[in-house]
């Protein structure tokens, strides 16, 4: 199949798109020299992207991602997969089972499992979903955004033992592909898993690993792939690729650059007459019964798109969004055999960041840039569209899921503004998003349904549950300090590891201090409290100011709760004000307690619910709130904190990362109360969240005395508090996330390759150290008495601390897999070892 490349209006044969990066780097492709298969730079071109690990990105021809293709060759290069695996699998298809990993496989891994025939589908995915609990989920080393959820709608669709086919567009190294096969096999062992690519491009050792993996868990591991080989990387070609990056970035090297919206004509709008209950793609599963469905509604879901392109649409590009890649790649291979257009090729918008130089030896000529549009669970960023400006299209049609169709979308920067330019006509074409029906399988672990108006008990309060006085807290939580929860870190992380355990279903045991630690926690008090109470003030002020004049306080349990009560305490100090203050559990992986949710609805106005928060490291419980709360209009889904060092939030006290010494402690600063416990057998349909309060450690209890000594410096802070809220309040404070990016570029420069093994800020960096077994510790250089207690809890741990530049947090914990089995991943269990 030879490149092609399409200039103003004509496709012409072209060079292999991978010379500029060869030319420059070295990089050279290597055949395997496999008989009868396409030759790589058929299938493949280079590209550059900003990444510390791997520069060069391997740019598929027949993918549909990056490079506008005939849709009819993207079909047949799954189609074609898939075939040959039901060849492969013979009888056993019948068992089979296909699974594509988002995002870019998606489409690829649909195409597989409709050559076999037979096989139900499913993919991988971002995009958390209410009320359907994840079946697994795993780790992407290489990857932008590196967890991936498996949601499917029938908890029994992975229980088989029929073989598991893993479908993506390239197999590099392997490190994906081992880590879903581990999660799953430990689950639900199979005998037979089939990998397929669309290029096999693993070296010697990676082949000789997944050769010794298989021997390991007794199963046959087989490998199909259109061409396989090698890329030759020659020494310093990272350096020398990030160097190139930087420069050409520099120089704005994007492509043609976009013309002004308001140049062309506004998007046209379609909303296509999909078949009911058929998915619009495999993120809950996709069974042979839609597959049949489908086909059966494509000619007529054709002619509608044929209608509303209207005579003569000339060359046109069917564009994909994200994981959404199946549905408009069939819209596009109808089009494209109904000849209703003298042109037909197809591609999707992603989410990966690649380096664009409009040269013919490069494979990434154009790249259009426009905000997520589908309000996505990792928050805000940039997506991308790459090769259409400059492409030469007379009309773009834009498929989107429902989901998507928002407000940015169609804003002045949104995707259809951008495309605009570029086409002479674009044409907005919704699907439904598919909402899978809750499970009515007792016997699978999932969560309940939601349960209309269940009969919920009062908040417990002190000094029954809590050492907090009545008044300063009310915990929507069931008391659960009469069963035995806790475990030794090594028990309880196995579990974790190889049960499928959630971090929430058990208890670390409490971490009780030294005299020593317990002195640095006493000096780094006294030398922050007033910092604390400026910062109390700072948070409370803005949320009176912007949020409401009588707010209620929701706290997240438990690091939210002693600025929870703080913040109560400022309001009734500077205004009289009496506001009510909650505690509620929020989980990563399920959310936050919909039952508390519902008792504060029945109580209050949602509008004056205020989610508060300790600080943010990576942002990770912000996006977890804003994708809870969708079940629950009214609430305002952004949390207010008190230090905000990442930049994930509007509403701060400071975006400094300084010592918060109830980091310090655990239960003894939070009113004697253990984290949040959710747990199938102890919670039910129409209970809160459960905790533990610890009465024993009364002795040691700090949680009142904590919140008089930093309420003692009210006064003295009150007048700093006036300026600084003026400025606040006039400033630009959108979050830039810029934590989020520093994260991701720690993980890779560090080879830790998981963003879930870096905790960021000082509190993340002490729950590290309290809890997990760490690796080491990165304290920017110079930072002074703020890591005392971090450094003092290291010695006592063995853990080295190393002091560098450029660190936007003051320190950073690092856990990695091969020390630790207490890191949890995108689903709350466990991150296994890469």
């Amino acid at each position: 199949m030879p490149a092609k490349t399409t200039e103003k209006g004509k496709t012409i044969d072209a060079v292999w798109s991978g010379t500029w990066v060869a030319e420059r780097l070295g990089v050279r492709l290597e055949e395997a020299g496999d008989p009868g298969s396409p030759r790589l730079d058929e299938l493949l071109g280079l590209a550059l992207r900003r990444n510390p690990k791997r520069a060069h990105l391997l740019v598929s021809q027949v993918l549909g991602k990056h490079v506008p293709q005939s849709p009819r060759a993207v079909y047949a290069a799954g189609h074609g997969l898939g075939e040959r695996v039901r060849a492969l699998l013979g009888d056993e298809t019948a068992d089979a089972v296909v699974l594509g990993y988002a995002e870019t496989a998606t489409g690829l891994g649909h195409c597989v499992a409709d050559g076999l025939g037979a096989a139900p589908y499913l993919h991988s995915t971002r995009r958390p979903v209410p009320g359907v609990e994840p079946a697994g989920g795993f780790e992407e080393a290489h990857s932008h955004a590196t967890s991936h959820l498996l949601l499917p709608q029938d908890p029994k669709l992975l229980a088989g033992s029929g073989p598991l086919v893993l479908v993506d567009d390239e197999f590099s190294t392997g490190n994906t592909v081992l880590n879903t096969i581990r999660d799953l096999h430990a689950r639900h062992p199979r005998r037979h898993y089939v990998v397929v690519a669309l290029v096999d491009m693993r070296s010697p050792a990676d082949r000789e690993r997944l050769t010794a993996f298989a021997a390991e868990i007794g199963a046959r591991v087989d490998l199909i792939a259109l061409a396989s080989g090698t890329v030759h990387l020659p020494e310093g070609v990272l350096a020398k690729g990030q160097a190139l990056v930087e420069e050409y970035e520099g120089r704005g090297a994007a492509g043609p650059a976009p013309a002004p919206a308001s140049a062309a004509a506004p998007a046209g709008r379609i909303v296509l007459d999909w078949p009911a209950g058929v998915p619009d793609g495999g993120r809950h599963g996709f069974t042979p019964e839609h597959r049949a469905r489908l086909e059966a509604a494509l000619p007529a879901l054709a002619r509608q798109l044929a209608d509303a392109l209207g005579a003569g649409p000339g060359r046109v590009l069917v564009l994909g969004n994200e994981e959404l890649m199946y549905a408009p790649l069939r819209l596009a291979t109808v089009l494209e055999e109904s000849g209703a257009a003298a042109e037909v090729r197809f591609s999707t918008t992603t989410r990966s960041p690649v380096l664009a130089v409009d040269d013919p030896g490069y494979a990434i000529r154009s790249r259009l840039v426009f905000p997520a549009h589908d309000a996505p669970a990792d928050g805000p960023g940039d997506r991308y569209a790459y090769n259409v400006a400059g492409a030469g299209f007379d009309t773009v049609v834009a498929v989107v899921d429902s989901h998507g169709d928002t407000a940015a979308l169609h804003g002045p920067d949104g995707l259809l503004a951008r495309l605009a330019p570029h086409a002479g006509r674009v044409l907005l074409a919704l699907v439904p998003s598919y909402v899978p029906e809750p499970s009515h399988d007792d016997s699978c672990d999932r969560r309940e349904p939601i349960m209309p108006e269940p009969i919920l008990p009062e908040p417990l309060r002190g000094p029954a549950f809590s050492s907090y006085a009545p008044q300063d807290c009310g915990w929507l939580l069931q008391d659960l300090s009469d069963v035995s929860l806790e475990a030794p870190t090594e028990e309880r992380e196995e579990a974790i590891q190889a049960g499928g355990a959630h971090y929430a279903e058990s208890l670390p045991v409490e971490y009780q201090p030294s005299p020593r630690y317990q002195e640095l926690y006493r000096s780094a008090l006294t030398a922050s409290a007033a910092r604390m109470a400026r910062a109390v003030g700072t948070v409370t002020e803005t949320v009176l100011a912007e949020r409401s004049p009588s707010p209620v306080l929701v706290s997240l349990a438990r690091a939210g709760t002693p600025v929870g009560v703080l913040m109560r305490r400022w309001a009734q100090h500077r205004h009289g004000l009496d506001l009510p203050h909650y505690a509620v559990s929020i989980v990563r992986g399920r959310g936050i307690d919909p039952n508390a949710l519902r008792w504060l609805a029945a109580h209050h106005d949602p509008s004056d619910v205020v989610f508060v928060d300790g600080w943010t490291g990576k942002g990770a419980i912000t996006r977890e709130l804003a994708e809870a709360l969708r079940e629950f209009p009214g609430f305002d889904p952004e949390i207010v904190v008190l230090a905000d060092p990442g930049s994930c939030v509007s509403t701060y006290g400071t975006r400094e990362d300084f010592l918060i010494p109830s980091a310090c402690l655990n239960s003894t600063v939070s009113g004697l109360i253990s984290r949040t416990v959710l747990r199938s057998d102890l919670v039910g349909p129409a209970d809160f969240h459960g905790a533990k309060f610890y009465r024993e450690l009364a002795g040691a209890d700090v949680s009142t005395a904590f919140v008089d000594t930093v309420a003692a410096r009210f006064d003295e802070v009150a007048e700093a508090v006036d300026a600084e809220v003026k400025e606040l309040l006039a400033a630009d404070r959108t979050p830039t996330w810029e934590g989020w990016a520093a994260v991701e570029r720690i993980s890779e420069e560090y080879g830790i390759h998981d963003v879930n093994l870096v905790k960021p800020g000082v509190g993340e960096t002490t729950r590290v150290l309290l809890r997990r077994v760490p690796w080491k510790i990165l304290a920017q250089r110079g930072a002074g008495a703020d890591l005392d207690h971090v450094r003092l809890l290291a010695e006592q741990r063995g853990v080295p601390v190393e002091e560098v530049d450029g660190l936007p947090y003051t320190c950073v914990g690092l856990i990695h897999p091969r020390f630790t089995r207490g890191a949890t991943g995108a689903d709350g269990k466990a991150v296994t070892s890469k």
